[in-house]
C-alpha cells in the first residue's frame, strides 16, 4: 500500500522551561492535525519516539503523556534506538498503515534535555566498566579524524558546514540556534571541545517536539497542504563495536539507503534527490553521510561543502532547515528531519524552502552510529 504524510507539527526548539512536557508535546500534536484537517477521534494508532527515561527523569512516557497525545482508547507503542528514534519511529508508524493494522497513525517525539543531563546518562558507571564523562562528542571525535586522514579534507570544511546550517537556521523560526552573522572565521576562534570539533561545530542541547500524521492513498484527501509520498524507507542496525567495524562509514548506513533507494526507483541518488535532511551533531558529519548514504563518491564528500554544492541554493541543499547543528531535541531529532523532508516536497518549508524540490531524503542515526534510518519523500504520487 502507497502511503504518504498528510500532517505535520512541531514545537519551538530551545530551552522551553515556561512548558511542562506535556504542553510542549500537545503544540507538535495540534499543529499536524490542524493540518491534516483531523480530529483525535480520527486517529487508530499512536507511536511515541523519545529518548532514554534517564535522559528527562520521566519514566513511561507513553502513560505520563496519554492525555497529551490523545492516546485514550488506542494503541500506543514506544520506539527506542537512539538519537535515530525518530526516524525508526516515523517508519514504524508507516509500517501500521501497510500492514492494514491502522489507517491514520498519529507519530509523536520529544526530548526535553534541560529537565535532565545527558552527560550524566550516558556516562553512568554500569558493573564492570569504567566510568567516562566525556560525552558523545569524544565518541565522535577520532572517527572525525580518521575520515579527514583517509580523505585529506582540508580543516576549514568543518567550520564551513557550521556556517552553512547556522545561516540555514535563520531562516527557521523553529530552530534553536539563530546565529546570523556567523562567520567561518569565528567558528575557527570558537573553543577546542575534543580534537577537531569545536564549540560552534557542535549541536546545542533543545527541548522540542515534532508530531507527522501518516495514512494510506486513500486517506491523503482533505489536508490543509498536499501530500508527501513516500517512495522508500528503511532502517539498518550494526553491532555497535566489533573488530573491524567502519565508523567512518558504516556498513548499517549504506545497506539502510541503498535499500530505500531501490524501492523509490532511484539509480543516482546525487543526481536523483533535489534536498536532504541528514542527522549531523557535528559538522564532520555533513561530508561523511553524503558519502555514507551515496550522495558523494568516498572521500569526496567534502568537495561539496567546499564548491558551495551543499549550501542553502547549491545543487544539493544539505539541512536547509539548520539542522541538528541549529537544534536537537534528541528524542525528536530523527523525526525533525524526516518532516523536514516531507515539508520540502510539499513546497510548504517556507523561508528556508529549496526551490523546485521534489524529491527528498530524511535521514536518522543513533548511538555508536549503528543505528540508521532513512525514508524517500517526494510530491509526486509513486
Amino acid at each position: 500500500m502507497r502511503t504518504a504524510v498528510v500532517g505535520i507539527g512541531q514545537s519551538k526548539q530551545a530551552k522551553r522551561r515556561e512548558v511542562t512536557i506535556g504542553a510542549m508535546v500537545r503544540e507538535s500534536v495540534d499543529a499536524a492535525l490542524a493540518d491534516a484537517r483531523l480530529e483525535f477521534a480520527d486517529i487508530d494508532a499512536v507511536v511515541l519516539s523519545k529518548t532514554p527515561d534517564l535522559f528527562d527523569g520521566v519514566m513511561n512516557p507513553e502513560l505520563y503523556l496519554a492525555d497529551a497525545i490523545g492516546a485514550r482508547g488506542l494503541p500506543v507503542t514506544r520506539v527506542f534506538t537512539g538519537g535515530s528514534v525518530g526516524g525508526h519511529a516515523a517508519i514504524y508508524g508507516a509500517h501500521l498503515v501497510q500492514a492494514g493494522l491502522a489507517r491514520r497513525v498519529l507519530v509523536v517525539a520529544y526530548s526535553k534535555e534541560s529537565e535532565g543531563d545527558f552527560t550524566w546518562a550516558l556516562s553512568r558507571g554500569l558493573p564492570f566498566s569504567a566510568h567516562l564523562g566525556a560525552g558523545a562528542g569524544a565518541h565522535f571525535a577520532p572517527i572525525i579524524r580518521e575520515y579527514i586522514r583517509r580523505s585529506r579534507a582540508p580543516e576549514h570544511i568543518g567550520w564551513q558546514v557550521a556556517v552553512n546550517h547556522r545561516l540555514n537556521a535563520t531562516r527557521n523560526p523553529y530552530a534553536h540556534i539563530q546565529r546570523p552573522d556567523i562567520t567561518v572565521e569565528e567558528v575557527r576562534a570558537s573553543r577546542m571541545l575534543w580534537d577537531p570539533i569545536r564549540y560552534l561545530e557542535s549541536c546545542p542541547s533543545s527541548d522540542g517536539s515534532c508530531a507527522v500524521v501518516v495514512t494510506g492513498e486513500d486517506d491523503t484527501g482533505g489536508g490543509a497542504n498536499p501530500p508527501a509520498w513516500i517512495h522508500g524507507m528503511s532502517w539498518r542496525t550494526e553491532t555497535g563495536h566489533f573488530a573491524g567495524r567502519d565508523e567512518v562509514n558504516p556498513e548499517a548506513g549504506r545497506q539502510c539507503a541503498a535499500d530505500a533507494y531501490r524501492q523509490a526507483g532511484i539509480t543516482n541518488p546525487a543526481a536523483e534527490i533535489d534536498t536532504a535532511e541528514l542527522y549531523i551533531p557535528y559538522s564532520w558529519y555533513e561530508p561523511m553521510w553524503l558519502e555514507n548514504l551515496g550522495l558523494a563518491e568516498v572521500g569526496r564528500g567534502w568537495e561539496l561543502v567546499d564548491d558551495g554544492s551543499t549550501a542553502f541554493g547549491g545543487s544539493l541543499p544539505v539541512n536547509p532547515s539548520g539542522g541538528v547543528l541549529s537544534g536537537n531535541p534528541t528524542g525528536a531529532t530523527g523525526l525533525l528531519r524526516f518532516a523536514e523532508a516531507a515539508l520540502q516536497v510539499r513546497g510548504t518549508a517556507g523561508a528556508h524552502q529549496v526551490d523546485g524540490a521534489r524529491r527528498a531524503v530524511g535521514h536518522a542515526m543513533g548511538g555508536a552510529s549503528q543505528f540508521h534510518a532513512l525514508w524517500v519523500v517526494g510530491s509526486d504520487r509513486p
